[in-house]
């Protein structure tokens, strides 16, 4: 091991093997990147120093857990965390719908009252969208395909069931058992789809 420099890698299981200096020293080599991509978002620092913070608790709580696979992308892997966290914010805000005094200025622009649509309405929307793609595509191959000529095709069950040459009944029932099972790996992952 490099001692000098390092990787992310090897701070991680030195952190996991009980050197707790090692997570400092990885929270500054990325603080920047991840700091600067959540401001880049949420364009407030009272807030985005909250959600990097959040975000590191969070980090740190994973890697006790041994939620974390190293797969030689660390940052991507905190950065994802970040994204998650950034959404669960504006899920959150859009829920209570209320003004504070300091915020006022940045929340007139991208408040329902004032315009049609909002970047928080879009990067939710994205996520939602990203996060069922990913579901659809775990699915096994004749659910997966019912699916996607249902859903994103638009056919009907009985030009689904032409295409696949299969029964309408049997093309319903990959559907169900499509929905069955992405309803199973949102329970496990405890996932939320949910846009209001």
């Amino acid at each position: 091991m490099r001692q000098n420099n390092p990787t992310d890698y090897d701070l991680v299981k030195q952190y996991i093997d009980g050197n707790h200096e090692c997570i400092d020293t990885l929270i500054n080599r990325h603080k920047d990147r991840i700091y600067t991509y959540i401001y880049l978002i949420v364009k407030n620092h009272q807030l985005t120093e909250d959600i990097f913070q959040d975000t590191f608790i969070k980090v740190i709580r994973s890697l006790r857990l041994g939620k974390y696979q190293d797969n030689g992308k660390f940052l991507a892997w905190v950065l994802r965390i970040a994204h998650n966290l950034i959404i669960d914010h504006f899920r959150r805000e859009k829920q209570s719908n209320t003004f504070s005094k300091d915020d006022y200025e940045l929340d007139i622009f991208n408040s329902n009252k004032y315009c049609e649509g909002n970047c928080e309405d879009e990067l939710i929307r994205d996520q939602i969208h990203d996060d069922i793609r990913d579901l659809v595509q775990e699915l096994p191959e004749d659910q997966r395909e019912v699916v996607i000529l249902r859903h994103y095709k638009g056919l009907s069950f009985k030009d689904i069931a032409e295409q696949t040459d299969v029964s309408i009944n049997t093309a319903l029932g990959r559907m169900r058992y499509a929905l069955i099972n992405m309803r199973k790996i949102i329970e496990e992952r405890n996932m939320t789809l949910t846009f209001h």
